[in-house]
């Protein structure tokens, strides 16, 4: 797999990482995201890691690194489904992961996002009818 697909949720977007992230596709993934955000204008990005069960500090990185420029663009990020043991590697490695914010599961991490941007919109649907790249 050299791509993580992301999916346009109305003013969001949604990454599920299925699988162990290597130090390439986590780069991609980084890139890509960005740019996702710059191009559809999100007001949130939403990561599930609920199936990584390895994170160093190379991914914890990347993660607050998608955070802060997620930021920069005006997106709030939120990392859901974070392993017991993923977060204590995170913490005994000494990564704050500072601007992730982060919630059980996918449907509290929504709720995050939309109290955190102020959105009374709903998520709305994944396929938007005039964007063609709604999950690259």
């Amino acid at each position: 797999m050299d791509k993580i697909p992301i999916l346009r949720m109305g003013n969001f977007l949604l990454v599920t990482i299925q699988v162990d992230l290597y130090d390439r596709l986590a780069l991609n993934l980084e890139a890509d995201l960005v740019q996702m955000v710059n191009k559809t204008s999100a007001k949130g990005v939403l990561i599930d890691i609920s199936a990584v069960s390895i994170v160093d500090s190379f991914m914890g990185r990347i993660i607050g690194n998608i955070a802060s420029m997620s930021k920069i663009l005006d997106a709030e990020t939120v990392v859901v489904g974070m392993q017991p043991a993923v977060a204590i590697t995170l913490i005994e490695l000494g990564l704050p992961l500072k601007g992730v914010h982060t919630a059980l599961n996918v449907d509290r991490g929504m709720t995050l996002l939309k109290s955190m941007i102020g959105s009374d919109e709903e998520a709305g649907d994944i396929y938007d009818e005039d964007d063609d790249s709604v999950a690259e």
